[in-house]
């Protein structure tokens, strides 16, 4: 194993699962997601208390804001298990995040909006990280590690007369020609008539 190998490749240690969890997959866009469901599914609902003063946030559309908050959640949710759909989740949020700006108290006091949109886009724009590509031996380290057993690849592969041998054409079959025919002569012939 080089040096080169991700730890990503290994089995994780006990402290490292939730890094390499959080590593392959938009982590903290569903943070984010979730985060800007909360104040828009609970601000319809709830109330503020200031000394004998109860401050009621309810809307004609409450119904619609917990439904908007628990997607918000619920696709928060999908770019965490199911990275796959990342970039629909994320359309999906920042739809939902401009619904509730007139839905559900300017998205949430603005809080909720600006999270499930900062959320969604982050989704939208994550990719994984790409594969680590398999590096070709150099003849030096082939050479190196050959433990010189009758394994033929050393050999074929160092050989420098086999380069330069000229390889016999053998069995090379020639075009047949069938019977002379009006298309054929005139294929034959060099012009190209199809007919």
């Amino acid at each position: 194993m080089s040096a080169e190998t991700l730890a990503s490749r290994e089995v994780p240690k006990k402290e490292n699962r939730f890094k390499v969890w959080r590593q392959t997959r938009p982590f903290w866009a569903g943070l984010f997601t979730m985060l800007g469901g909360v104040p828009i599914a609970y601000l319809p609902y709830g109330d503020l208390r200031l000394g004998n003063v109860t401050l009621a946030m309810a809307t004609t559309a409450g119904a619609g804001a917990l439904i908007i908050g628990v997607l918000l959640i619920t696709l928060g949710l999908t770019m965490w298990f199911q990275p796959v759909v990342r970039v629909f989740a994320g359309v999906a949020a920042i739809v939902l995040a401009l619904v509730s700006l007139p839905v559900s108290n300017f998205g949430g006091l603005v809080v909720g909006f600006l999270f499930a949109l900062i959320g969604g886009a982050l989704s939208a724009s994550w990719a994984p990280a790409p594969e680590p590509e398999e590096t070709e031996e150099t003849p030096a380290t082939a050479e190196a590690e050959h433990d010189g057993g009758p394994d033929g690849f050393a050999e074929a592969a160092y050989d420098s007369e086999a380069e330069t041998r000229a390889v016999p054409a053998a069995g090379i079959p020639e075009q047949a020609h069938g019977p002379a025919t009006d298309t054929t002569i005139d294929a034959n012939g060099g012009r190209n008539s199809a007919g």
